[in-house]
Parts: structure tokens; C-alpha cells; sequence
């Protein structure tokens, strides 16, 4: 009889589930949320856990899995426009993950198996820490080269300090913003002038009007003694526009230290829900 330990099983697919939600976000181009992204897993690991104990065998009824499926998915990124299309994607990748293990198991391979459905393993704790420490290792390395090719977004928290003050703001890591200092070519974070409006001295920052005009503002800031400048940029259906920004004397992302940056201050939100009130390329 074989015995299964549910420690095992929980930890085993909770990883598992963990990177097939972020490969499926990652190629659907979805913004990721860590946090949300292990709760998504942890419900799959409850889930695989309780397949195994006495009287819920009518867990493994393919529409219980499909649910299953969908409340993980549901936990990692509801809200996204782009859910329906993430959904496809993570089916998509399971789909295929179990293709693979199956094949394994033609093979004669028995390091992992599928038992009611499930991900199982008669390996030890150890090797299941140290492999799934691998296999995380490898889909980082492949998707740090992919992301070359296509957009990858990501949230992270970002603090900006300027003159002794000092703002903290969601900030979104995207691949696919190329917004540049034209004069050092180093990246320039893009927020929300309401957002940072507490880095200005009392009664100095910029209105939301005055970010519509930023001729007049960077006027007005220059005669203040605050570092700022006009910022040239192009969006889909703006050939080429201006935006008013200012020299941070330190900005951190994700907690990398990105030193002096230029911060573009956008008269308008970033998203209608995203989460975030600040962008920054990769």
C-alpha cells in the first residue's frame, strides 16, 4: 500500500501551482502580485491535500478540478482585464505540465507522478525543497531571456526622496515602457502628480492644471530653486508631447537603488485599476 504524506503533497504543488500561475501571467503580459499569486497556489495545495483524505473522493470529478483551477486563477488576478485571456494561458501551461509528467511516467521515470489527479511524489523533503528550488531557478533564467522578446510586468513598491522628504508609492516594472533621460539614458519613473505631491516644499507643488501646461509650471517651480525640466515623450495616439519632471535625490524599486532619477510627474492615472500610480522600464 502506498502511503502518502500530505506535508509532501501540499508543499510539492504548492510550488508548483506558484509557477504555473506566474508563467501564465507572464505570458498573458499580466501585471504580477506576488501575494495574490500564493494565495492562487496555496488554494490549489488545500485543494490536492484534500483529494487524499477519507470521503472526498468526488475531488477528482474533472469539474471539481476545472473549479479548482478557476478559483486559483481567480485568487491571482481577479480584477484583470486581461483575466479570461491569463485563464486560457494557465490551463493552457497545466495542460501541458501534465503532458510532461505523464510522458515522465511512460518513461519509467517515478521522481513525480500524478495519483487521482495529482501532483505526488515519493521523494523525501529535502529533494523536493532542493528540486523545486531547481525547476523555480530554471523558469526564472528562461523567462529573464524571453523578456527580451515580450513585455513583463510586475508590481513593486517604490520610495521617492527629495530635499529630506520622502513619498512611497506602488510602482509598475514594465518591459514595455522604453521612457528614457534623453541625456543619460537611464530610465525615468512616470507618476502621478497627486501621488508625489509631498515632496514639494508647502505650497509649491504642481495642480493638476498646471501638469496639463508644464511650460508655466517649470517656470514657476524654477524660480522656487526646485531642479526641474520639460521630459519629450511618445504614447499610442501622442506623437510627441511633454511632460514636467524633477530630479529625485534618490529613488528605490522592488529594492534596487536606482540613486538620482528623473520622476515624470503625469497629469492623469496611470490605470483604471491596476493597482499601481507609477511605472518604470525595466
Amino acid at each position: 500500500m502506498r502511503v502518502i504524506y500530505l506535508d509532501q503533497v501540499f508543499l510539492l504543488n504548492f510550488v508548483v501551482d506558484y509557477l504555473l500561475l506566474l508563467s501564465a501571467g507572464r505570458l498573458a503580459g499580466e501585471v504580477l502580485r506576488r501575494g495574490r499569486l500564493a494565495l492562487g497556489a496555496a488554494l490549489g495545495a488545500v485543494y490536492a491535500g484534500a483529494v487524499f483524505l477519507p470521503g472526498m473522493g468526488f475531488l477528482t470529478h474533472p469539474l471539481c478540478k476545472v473549479g479548482a483551477g478557476v478559483a486559483m486563477v481567480l485568487a491571482g488576478y481577479c480584477g484583470s482585464r486581461r483575466l479570461l485571456r491569463v485563464s486560457l494561458v494557465f490551463f493552457a501551461v497545466s495542460a501541458a505540465f501534465g503532458g510532461g509528467i505523464l510522458a515522465l511516467q511512460l518513461l519509467g521515470s517515478r521522481s513525480l507522478t500524478l495519483s487521482n489527479g495529482v501532483l505526488a511524489s515519493p521523494m523525501d523533503l529535502k529533494l523536493v525543497l532542493l528540486s523545486a528550488a531547481g525547476c523555480y531557478g530554471l523558469i526564472t533564467l528562461l523567462f529573464q531571456r524571453a523578456a527580451r522578446h515580450s513585455p513583463l510586468r510586475e508590481l513593486a513598491p517604490a520610495a521617492v526622496e527629495l530635499g529630506g522628504r520622502r513619498v512611497t508609492l506602488t510602482a509598475l516594472v514594465d518591459t514595455g515602457n522604453t521612457l528614457t533621460d534623453p541625456v543619460s539614458g537611464r530610465p525615468v519613473l512616470v507618476a502621478e502628480g497627486e501621488k508625489v505631491k509631498d515632496l514639494f516644499p508647502p505650497g509649491t507643488a504642481p495642480s493638476r492644471t498646471e501638469l496639463r501646461d508644464p511650460a508655466s509650471a517649470l517656470e514657476r517651480l524654477s524660480e522656487a530653486g526646485l531642479r526641474c525640466r520639460l521630459l519629450p515623450y511618445q504614447a499610442v495616439g501622442v506623437e510627441c508631447a511633454l511632460l514636467l519632471a524633477l530630479r529625485a535625490d534618490r529613488v528605490t524599486v522592488g529594492g534596487e537603488d536606482y540613486g538620482p532619477l528623473l520622476v515624470a510627474l503625469s497629469p492623469t492615472g496611470l490605470t483604471d485599476g491596476g493597482g499601481y500610480c507609477a511605472l518604470i522600464g525595466a
